[in-house]
């Protein structure tokens, strides 16, 4: 499972025109799912997402957490995390999980984001062609990977 956070000062994801989700300052969580995740990697990257000290503290230093500081995060589901790209110029997206493997998935890690204490949770529509409004805070943007996190 591969989750991409980009810190921001505020996010929203739109579907046919709608706001679906939107949040101020936080994490704007593109989260990627594969054949093999279960609903483990899906918690794994819940807490690391919630503890991961890279909002700053007083001193301007990357110190703080989401929960320290009360941010919020916006997920959004993004098969394309699992793109191979090595051969040919189109992309093959046979890594990713099949829909209804990978639905299930990102709602544990929403759940599990809820349950380790972010209080705002936001989300876009699994499986919809999204707007993603990003505003990069930094910017910071760094990349989970359940198979780098042992």
């Amino acid at each position: 499972m591969r989750v991409i956070l980009q810190r921001v000062q505020r996010g929203s994801v739109s579907v046919n025109g709608r706001v679906t989700g939107a949040i101020e300052q936080g994490f704007v969580a593109l989260v990627g799912v594969t054949h093999l995740d279960t609903q483990a990697e899906a918690e794994l990257l819940a807490k690391k997402t919630a503890h991961l000290r890279v909002f700053e503290d007083d001193d301007g230093k990357m110190n703080r957490s989401a929960l320290e500081t009360g941010a919020g995060v916006l997920v959004v589901s993004q098969f394309t995390l699992y793109a191979d790209s090595r051969k040919g110029r189109r992309p093959s997206f046979t890594d990713a999980a099949r829909p209804e493997q990978a639905e299930p998935l990102v709602d544990i890690y929403v759940a599990r984001l809820r349950v380790e204490g972010i209080q705002r949770v936001e989300q876009g529509v699994f499986g919809a062609m999204m707007l993603v409004e990003i505003l990069n805070d930094g910017p910071v943007t760094i990349l989970l990977d359940t198979a780098e996190l042992g």
